[in-house]
């Protein structure tokens, strides 16, 4: 008996593993986003890729489920900033899909690598409208609104879908990728042998995004006409920090001694107070530059699509992934068409050829308006250090030296008030360490943009939200909880949209005379609490700047979950931050 139980103990020999000699469809889409190196996937599950999720957690693919598709879309649209590889989204058919969709066509505008995976309902009462379950038409609404749509109705296609999705994802100017799997191709049956041939024809992918270079002919043009410059300037974009070239950006401005003004998300490719750092200076840049060199930036609406303050007699330079954007708000005079990496070595190679005839006093002009300017905004919140109830700009006196002590924190930046003023206020040393609502300026990218960032990077993240931000996207601050992430939300409550003071112009006997305005809301509101309503982390409730100062401190160093509610006074804040002259103005009829 006894040396039965000693054998039985005894080391045994491992079993040879097991194959299934069957697969589904929705496994052998999982084996196919690990043959693609995809590590992480964000999403929220139900019919009908909740076992698609499993099955690919199992594979080790992380898993990160939320409370909203939408924000759940944000977090991959910024993984894919961040890493430049696709984020994938993983969301449900119908509103689901439709959830989601709103961060997917966001990363196209923003050129964010990004992949929506959609389940969808069987293909023929959709055609048909014969009424199923969840049966919208998902391809023929995402398609012209991401940059490539694809559906997969057949397993044996699985493979070269997630292949086609990928490339499309990242190559030329990065954007959304919409893939909808149907909900038999999911369920479809093929054997073991099959899908791995399937696979092996399909991966590994190569060269998904292979640079392409600009001709000769354009770096001559460009440097032809930048040379004759005698105030020429630098116009760094978010495209410059997503191709990672701030070594060779700044090697060019240092040969050249070419000024530079950064674009918002590109805050930090330079250094916001280099000494050739022209950010106090844009309405200088704009009406006196003669040269602009636009480097990965767009001349969207952001910039006045280039007319309005520009000097009419200036030209431009523009370096671009996509031909397209050239020439489509005002006429380029010097196209580099190309990878801005290949673009600027080839721009630094035949640099030595031309000689800049730049005017020597147009540096110490921007040199000496930055000084004045930067003295004045100092003062503005030193002025305001101490004022009280707290205002945007004392809140961020206090916030100033905490993060810019600490370059390697990301940033994540949204609001009215709240994203103008910390923008002007941080000064961003280090590259792709502001992530901000971008070129469609939407709110609503918060705390899936912090749970991004936190994941595709690993560095501690401080998101500083107006409190009409955060209810955007509140709940998955939840998330940021549950996977123990070290993000920091910091809240700016002034109790509104802009701010606490909107009026109710109804007049008595109106059914809305007496409620609050469209603006208003809660100033009261103790969003510190969810901290306990979610478990994990800590919530603070601060009202000045030192007690402001302790918990940010504390809570950034602890590399855990903590939400602060910065207590504002109401009438901080003005109508659309900076940009309140996009709102029509308002007639209103006065009884006497």
């Amino acid at each position: 008996m006894a040396d039965s139980i000693n054998n039985s103990k005894a080391p045994q020999t491992p079993a040879a593993p097991s194959f299934p000699t069957d697969w589904t469809g929705q496994y052998l889409l999982a084996k196919s986003l690990q043959a693609a190196g995809i590590t992480q996937m964000f999403g929220l599950v139900g019919i009908p890729v909740t076992e698609f999720s499993y099955l690919a957690q199992g594979l080790g693919i992380k898993f990160t489920g939320f409370r909203f598709e939408q924000q759940a879309g944000m977090a991959a649209a910024t993984y894919g900033y961040l890493t430049k590889t696709p984020g994938v989204l993983l969301t449900v058919s119908s509103m689901g899909f439709l959830n989601g969709l709103t961060a997917t066509i966001n990363a196209t505008v923003n050129c964010y690598p990004m992949i929506q995976i959609s389940g969808s309902s069987e293909r023929e009462p959709i055609d048909l409208e014969q009424g199923t379950y969840e049966g919208l038409d998902q391809l023929n609404v995402a398609k012209g609104l991401v940059k490539a749509a694809y559906r997969v109705n057949r397993a044996q296609d699985i493979p070269t879908a997630v292949v086609r999705a990928y490339r499309a994802a990242v190559s030329g100017r990065p954007g959304g990728v919409y893939l909808d799997v149907t909900t038999p191709c999911m369920a479809e049956i093929v054997t073991a042998a099959d899908a791995e041939k399937w696979l092996a024809e399909a991966f590994p992918i190569v060269d998904p995004a292979q640079p392409v270079s600009p001709s000769e002919e354009a770096i001559d043009r460009a440097l032809t006409l930048l040379a004759s410059a005698k105030k020429p300037a630098f116009l760094i974009g978010k495209g410059a920090a997503y191709a990672q070239v701030e070594d060779k950006l700044k090697t060019l401005v240092e040969k050249t001694g070419i000024p530079y003004y950064p674009m918002s998300m590109a805050k930090g490719v330079l250094p916001d107070d280099g000494p050739l750092s022209a950010l106090s200076c844009r309405k200088q840049i704009m009406e006196e530059a003669d040269v602009v060199i636009l480097v990965g930036a767009r001349l969207n609406w952001l910039l006045s699509r280039g007319h309005g303050p520009w000097n009419p007699q200036g030209k431009f330079i523009q370096l671009d992934i996509d031909p397209t954007e050239i020439d489509c708000n005002r006429k380029i005079a010097a196209p580099v068409v190309g990878d801005l990496s290949a673009s600027l070595d080839m721009i630094l190679a035949k640099l030595p050829n031309y000689k800049l005839s730049m005017d020597p006093t147009w540096v110490p002009e921007l040199q000496t308006i930055t000084k004045e300017k930067d003295a004045k905004f100092a003062q503005r919140l030193k002025d305001n250090a101490g004022v009280m109830p707290m205002n945007h700009w004392s809140a961020l006196a206090a916030i100033k030296p905490i993060i810019e002590s600490r370059p390697d924190v990301i940033i994540v930046n949204e609001g009215a008030n709240t994203l103008d003023d910390t923008r002007d206020t941080l000064t961003m040393r280090v590259p792709r360490k502001r992530i901000d609502c971008a070129t469609w300026a939407i709110m609503g990218m918060g705390m899936g943009s912090c749970i991004g960032a936190a994941q595709a990077t690993g560095n501690k993240v401080v998101a500083i939200e107006g409190d009409s931000a955060f209810g955007f996207s509140g709940m998955d601050f939840e998330t940021i909880c549950r996977f123990q992430l070290p993000v920091t939300v910091v809240i700016f409550n002034n109790g509104g949209i802009y701010n606490n003071v909107g009026v109710n112009m109804a007049t008595k006997g109106e059914p809305s005379f007496g409620e609050p305005a469209p603006t208003t809301l809660d100033l009261t509101a103790q969003y510190d609490k969810l901290a306990d309503a979610f478990g994990g982390a800590k919530g603070y409730f601060v009202t000045n700047p030192e007690e402001l100062s302790t918990a940010l401190t504390e809570a950034i160093d602890s590399e855990k979950p903590a939400i602060i509610n910065v207590q504002l006074a109401g009438d901080a804040g003005k109508e659309s931050g900076h940009i309140g002259y996009l709102n029509p103005p308002t007639l209103q009829t006065v009884t006497v």
